[in-house]
């Protein structure tokens, strides 16, 4: 997701994605993320904010929050401040769990904010415990070899999903198969700790995409278990849908040489590249005309 942010002539906020909006007043906008994350940064007029993203939103890729994220970063770049990975990712969770109430999770604002690989640990007193997992650079790089990320032509709205998930959250039943993934997240984060183990990763992410489907909530559909059904004949160790569930992307583990032939099983989908960002938002171009 890249954010620019540029100074206007005119007094008015021009906001370009896949429309564009000029508007004389901050509250005018329709783009409710800028709209939010201009008055929390105190910016506004004479103003010029655009943003392109490599996939659209309902694909289970955290598209929203990463927005959120590299938009305030943005934003408090123009004004010359430095924020931390911690500010970032608390100011868009304000913006889009507290400000505009979306039945969303914490994970994606912290995963764009400080990228890599990390251990995220959301406690009852609503602090976020942050550990990096401590493995090998080619560890890591064997784990992107593994993967791969296929587009199931499927687009859903997250929310409803969600919204319902959050509702029903305390249903015992429901809990307790909540408590059983959040354990297996300690575990998967073993397996590639010290030496790796990417096949044992491959394992435990496939039972903890039948504990995830079991919710219930529309997560899964016919497509998408058939898809998985025919990776898994093809050689592929594990997977899960993204995001909410419903469609999106569906990330497959498997080793490299099984790759052509889950893509053949699948009737070559379209797919994006695999990768671990190491680093999270950032400033990647400041112009020599900018003036704080």
């Amino acid at each position: 997701m890249y954010v620019t942010v540029s100074p206007r002539f005119k007094a008015s906020t021009r906001v370009a994605y896949n429309k564009i909006e000029v508007c004389d007043d901050i509250d005018s906008i329709q783009h409710t993320i800028v709209r939010e994350a201009l008055r929390m940064t105190a910016l506004g007029k004479h103003l010029e904010v655009t943003t392109i993203g490599d996939v659209p939103s309902g694909t289970g890729l955290g598209s929203s929050s990463s927005l959120a994220t590299g938009l305030l970063n943005a934003l408090y770049a123009f004004k010359g401040e430095i924020s931390s990975p911690s500010k970032l990712a608390e100011e868009a969770c304000r913006i889009e769990l507290d400000i505009l109430k979306k039945p969303i999770g914490r994970q994606d604002q912290y995963a764009a904010a400080y990228g890599s690989l990390n251990y995220i640990r959301f406690n009852p007193d609503h602090s976020v415990d942050i550990e990096p997992v401590p493995c090998k650079a080619q560890t890591v790089e064997e784990l992107e070899r593994h993967t791969l990320l296929i587009f199931t032509q499927q687009q859903r709205n997250a929310e409803t999903i969600l919204a319902e998930q959050s509702s029903k959250t305390r249903q015992q039943d429901i809990f307790t198969i909540l408590r059983a993934m959040r354990d297996l997240a300690g575990e998967m984060r073993n397996t590639i700790t010290g030496e790796g183990d990417i096949d044992e990763f491959g394992r435990l992410l496939h039972e903890g995409w039948l504990l995830k489907r079991s919710l219930g909530f529309g997560i899964t559909n016919s497509r998408i278990d058939d898809w998985y059904h025919a990776a898994r004949k093809a050689g592929a160790q594990g997977g899960k849908i993204l995001g909410a569930g419903g469609g999106g992307f569906l990330l497959l583990v498997a080793p490299q040489h099984y790759h052509d032939r889950i893509r053949d099983a699948l009737g070559y989908p379209r797919e994006i590249s695999f990768k671990v960002d190491r680093r999270g938002s950032r400033i990647i171009f400041i112009s020599d005309r900018y003036a704080f």
